[in-house]
């Protein structure tokens, strides 16, 4: 069976599933569970005889043999002492909870899962139908799970510029499901690695943050199933909020899409029972600016994760380009303590948060001078006069590959500017207005061109999504308020 047709049956069933309530991401949750178990077990068998220390009573085997409210009972059972243990299995299972409330659906996903071999298959295969099965989580907007799914055309196009190297340490602070991971392992596995390599590769290159609990479980399952760690391994990513603390390690490479929103901030209860939030701000020693814009701690957060000699690459959104205040002084002291020599303009409409306007910063990490680091800075305007939208026009990796060539990864000192490429010197972006970098120069064509105008149906698609986009902005302001 393809790897698209297993994908389809295995998400059809959740069809079935909506019926009785179980959204996407809690379908995909249960899945996980369930395809951890079934794998598991496959390993116990030869001709791989591995210990994977899941007691007998909690094991896969357990679970095929029972029907009706004694396979409910057992499925409960197996999920919360499943979670109390160490390693990656504890992780997986972290407060799991069964959302299949009827026992017969339940009983239609265990022989669904039972009837394939899944560790027969090539890890690329597993971990397409599981990538395949994230992304159709990311589609359902109402989920809110698109915003952990970073398109993966664009992780791919930012790997190909880094290039990461062998036996280099790879993180990222907000890894979401765990696709810039995933990139680099690709990327890296390709190469002609000797087995210490593979070792390291497979063993100590990842580590990852993500706060949400649900989310860190499947970039488990996912890197699991892309053949990243194992089952005893000690799990390369940590539940818990990265820019607490000052970081323990520092990483050659950090990739990242940090959350979108600008205001951090915790939820509590008080004296009168009611939920209250409070703006959040870290007071962080390593910290350029004390701030509650969450993208501009997460970009100081970046840097500090970096060796003295390391490299980043991140998305960020249009305000952390000219945001005044502690925007300025973070850009300004990026433009000094690092080398930003590259920025990527990214256009609308291929996020499933809609109406984003973000870019892609490239940066290397330099020791403490008293001279500037950043010399020009490169920008790629991919936006203006360009129109991608998730289901008509989406974004492939074929659409970057001119951007990538203009980023020349194998000696990008010898760059050469074209209709949209260009360079600024650190003379002009200093001299502009609170040291913005949200450049451009093309001529939208959009706001001239009124006899080219687009079909009705695009007009409405782009009314739709401004719309929307600003229900996000009045929602956020009224978090903020409230």
């Amino acid at each position: 069976m393809s790897t698209n047709a297993l994908v389809q049956k295995v998400w059809n069933f959740c069809n079935t599933l909506r019926d009785d309530g179980v959204g996407y991401g809690d379908y995909l949750e249960q899945l996980t569970y369930l395809l951890f178990l079934k794998m598991a077990n496959e390993y116990t068998k030869p001709p791989y005889f591995r210990d994977t220390h899941i007691p007998a009573e909690y094991n896969w085997e357990s679970l095929i043999d029972k029907n009706g409210a004694e396979l409910e009972v057992q499925y409960v059972h197996i999920l919360t002492e499943l979670g109390k243990q160490p390693g990656m299995i504890g992780q997986i299972f972290f407060k799991a909870q069964n959302k299949i409330q009827d026992p017969a659906k339940l009983y239609r996903l265990i022989q669904l899962i039972n009837a394939e071999t899944w560790i027969g298959l090539d890890a690329d295969v597993k971990g397409d139908i599981y990538e395949g099965l994230l992304e159709k989580n990311a589609e359902d907007t109402k989920s809110g799970a698109g915003q952990y799914f970073t398109p993966r055309a664009l992780i791919k196009a930012m790997v190909e510029c880094v290039r990461p190297q062998p036996m280099k340490t790879i993180a990222d602070p907000s890894c979401g499901t765990g696709g810039f991971f995933l990139a680099a392992y690709d990327y890296l596995a390709k190469q002609d690695l000797d087995r210490e390599q593979l070792q390291f590769l497979k063993y100590q290159t990842f580590h990852g943050w993500e706060i949400v609990a649900s989310t860190a479980r499947l970039c488990l399952m996912n890197l699991f199933l892309h053949n990243i760690g194992d089952l005893n391994s000690e799990p390369p990513i940590e539940r818990n909020d990265s820019l607490i603390g000052l970081p323990s390690q520092r990483f050659d490479y950090v990739l990242a899409n940090p959350p979108f929103g600008k205001k951090s901030s915790t939820t509590f209860t008080n004296e009168e029972g009611e939920q209250e939030k409070e703006v959040l701000t870290y007071q962080r020693q390593d910290f350029w600016t004390t701030t509650s814009n969450k993208q501009l701690n997460f970009l100081q957060h970046i840097r500090s994760l970096l060796k003295i000699d390391g490299k980043a690459t991140v998305v960020l959104p249009d305000n952390v380009l000219f945001e005044g205040g502690a925007g300025e002084t973070v850009r300004k002291r990026l433009l000094q303590n690092t080398d930003l020599h590259t920025i990527l303009r990214l256009p609308t409409g291929i996020f499933y948060a809609q109406g984003v306007k973000a870019n892609v910063l490239f940066f290397d990490n330099k020791p403490a001078s008293k001279d500037h680091w950043t010399r020009e800075v490169w920008v790629y305007d991919y936006r203006t006069n360009v129109k991608h939208t998730l289901k008509t026009n989406p974004l492939r990796l074929e659409h970057l590959q001119n951007f990538i060539q203009c980023y020349n990864p194998e000696n990008r000192h010898q760059r050469q500017e074209t209709e949209r490429f260009r360079k600024f010197t650190y003379e002009d972006i200093i001299a502009r207005d609170k040291t913005s970098l949200d450049i451009f120069w093309l001529k939208d064509n959009s706001l001239s061109d009124l006899d080219n105008l687009p079909n009705p149906d695009e007009l409405a698609a782009d009314i739709v999504e401004n719309l929307e986009a600003a229900l996000m902005n009045f929602r956020s302001v009224i978090k903020q308020l409230v």
